[in-house]
């Protein structure tokens, strides 16, 4: 009775341990999908002063942000400040887009070596928990199912062996205590 108790735990220690190892994939397909979406919003945000430098810098968008930057008028310069900013966050996203989508490992790397944090937050503040089936998903849930179940039962397993070393010095102490007391 006991051994079969025991079989059934580590199935559903194996059976949390995948459905736990699917979350991993779609956190990363959810990574990917916001900076996606972020990578767009800013580069509709530049699309404006990109036509500007397409119309007067042959589409050299430093060459206006410098244009601004030299204007007099400090409402003019403060606007250089602001494209400038539009345009390095526009550029850090894209990069990180292009090494996540030619990353070999599927975006994994880069969100583990080299991730925006605050992409990454936000990400993880409104993850949905869902389950991909695709093969990628699948692999890394059985692999991360069978390590989580195999190191609750070591785990498991090393405890009560420490139980049982400890609880065979304890009692031979407790059985050569006189009776009389």
């Amino acid at each position: 009775m006991i051994r079969r108790l025991m079989d059934y735990l580590r199935l559903l220690l194996f059976v949390c341990g995948v459905l736990l190892g699917v979350q991993v994939p779609a956190f990363v397909d959810q990574y990917g999908k916001a900076l996606a979406a972020h990578t767009q919003e800013a580069k509709q945000s530049l699309a404006e002063f990109q036509r500007d430098a397409d119309r007067f810098f042959g589409g050299d968008i430093d060459k206006l942000i410098a244009h601004y930057k030299q204007n007099p008028d400090a409402v003019f310069n403060a606007g250089g400040e602001s494209i400038e900013a539009l345009y390095q966050r526009y550029q850090l996203l894209s990069a990180a887009l292009t090494e996540f989508n030619q990353s070999g490992y599927g975006g994994f790397d880069r969100l583990v070596l080299a991730p925006l944090p605050e992409i990454r937050d936000q990400v993880w503040q409104h993850f949905s928990h869902s389950i991909l089936l695709d093969g990628r998903a699948i692999a890394f849930g059985l692999v991360f199912g069978l390590l989580f179940a195999m190191f609750c039962e070591l785990t498991l397993h090393g405890c009560g062996h420490c139980c049982r070393g400890a609880y065979r010095r304890l009692r031979p102490k407790a059985e050569s205590q006189p009776e009389g007391r």
